[in-house]
């Protein structure tokens, strides 16, 4: 791969990072990524695995703020709180819960929508037809509703993806259970979303994407960056934890960590992290076909390559916070509840951290203040779906080429 056009330094070696320098490789430029891990160690590791265009809608939706109470007395709830965390996390609680209006998640799931649309040509562009085929799968979407009441509570929702061009077609209960026998009979209704699709292991996506990385004479170094050194037009070098390096241009893609970093780079955003569990079943000993998400608790199960895997429920605590691994025990309640014969022996449990704006919009951007510096962060619980779209426009603007869609919802400037 000819690679003429300078240096590029990417800070983050999770999906985002990773396939901003794929996608950077492609525009001509030669890549160093930076992360003390391993690619796809962080978050993305233990992602829910949904690649799926329809995947639109802000965190912060109608009616939330009166749900909140509720959610954080029931044990199977979306939510909790660490109440140590409250004071620091309250402010930016409130701001979040203030997108929650009609017009402001219209707004958001169409840009997001303008976003992902592509997902699935995205990857094909970066990784080989045999890759693409062993790691994604594009066999839908199953939402699961107990009563019609309940759907109907979600009918607005629906009806926006809808006219941004999701598929979402109601389906019947007997059409639940031609889809997935193994589902619990308390389900009566449906909704299938056919264009939506899956990763069977979001670690051996990152590790396939930065092997290529590799294979196209990128370099990736384990190592944290623990401050920048800034010269008269920008960042110059990066001082991290394996010594000092020289900085050309620069993409920041950290992911929950990047707020601190964005802050040195001209660049303040209010960025929080939503900390997020899973739960692996290594044996299953059942059949689930595709993704499945039970809208009441907000959880996805995906079959994957490591196991079966539910995912879900928001944790607010900060990014130093011990794992309260009673969170991932209320998914294995619920994975119960979902699949009455599932096999729950030797569960593996993770905890992540999402890095979430209040809007749910990531920043996509050049900094405001360094020419030198890009803006890659803020991917909420969505950086698989919109890991590789946000990867070739990042590209396209270091490149100074026009992005192919309007980036303006992603601007830095919002805050």
């Amino acid at each position: 791969m000819t690679q003429n056009k300078g240096h590029v330094t990417v800070i983050g070696a999770g999906i985002v990072g990773i396939c901003s320098a794929a996608f950077l490789q492609q525009e001509g430029f030669s890549v160093t990524v930076i992360d003390r891990q391993e690619p796809g160690r962080g978050t993305s590791f233990g992602n829910a695995g949904s690649v799926s265009p329809s995947a639109i809608l802000p965190v912060a939706m109608p009616g939330m703020m009166s749900k909140v109470p509720s959610w954080l007395m029931d044990p199977l709830g979306p939510l909790t709180i660490r109440w140590s965390y409250l004071p620091i996390v309250t402010p930016w609680l409130l701001r979040f819960l203030r997108h929650g209006t009609r017009s402001e998640v219209e707004r958001v799931a169409k840009a997001m929508r303008n976003l992902m649309v592509t997902v699935f040509d995205d990857y094909g562009a970066i990784l080989d037809h045999g890759e693409f085929n062993n790691l994604i799968r594009r066999d839908g979407c199953l939402y699961v509703y107990e009563s019609r009441q309940e759907l109907d509570a979600a009918g607005w929702s629906l009806e926006l993806r809808r006219k941004l061009g999701a598929e979402m077609a109601e389906i019947s209960e007997s059409e639940i259970y031609q889809l997935e026998p193994a589902l619990s009979r308390h389900f009566k209704l449906g909704i299938f979303a056919p264009e939506n699709g899956r990763t069977i292991d979001p670690y051996q996506l990152v590790r396939t994407i930065a092997n290529r990385v590799r294979e196209n004479g990128g370099q990736i170094i384990e190592a944290e960056v623990q401050d920048v050194e800034i010269g008269p037009d920008g960042p110059t070098a990066l001082i991290t934890s394996a010594g000092r390096r020289t900085v050309d241009k620069l993409v920041l893609a950290a992911g929950a960590w990047s707020g601190k970093l964005a802050k040195k780079l001209g660049a303040s955003a209010p960025l929080e992290t939503q900390r997020g569990y899973h739960v692996t079943f290594a044996d299953p000993q059942i059949d689930v076909r595709r993704t499945v998400m039970w809208n009441k608790r907000s959880v996805f199960v995906n079959p994957m390559q490591p196991g079966l895997r539910i995912a879900g429920t928001v944790e607010l605590a900060g990014l130093n916070a011990a794992p309260n691994y009673a969170r991932a025990d209320r998914l294995m309640e619920i994975a119960t509840q979902m699949f009455p014969d599932l096999n729950t022996a030797s569960p593996s449990k993770w905890m992540g951290h999402r890095p979430c704006l209040p809007d749910s919009l990531p920043v996509i951007d050049r900094s405001p203040r360094y020419k030198n510096t890009f803006l890659a962060f803020g991917h909420q619980h969505v950086g698989i779906c919109s890991g590789a779209p946000t990867g070739r426009q990042i590209a396209r603007l270091v490149a100074g080429k026009p992005a192919t869609i309007d980036l303006s919802p992603f601007s830095i400037g919002r805050f």
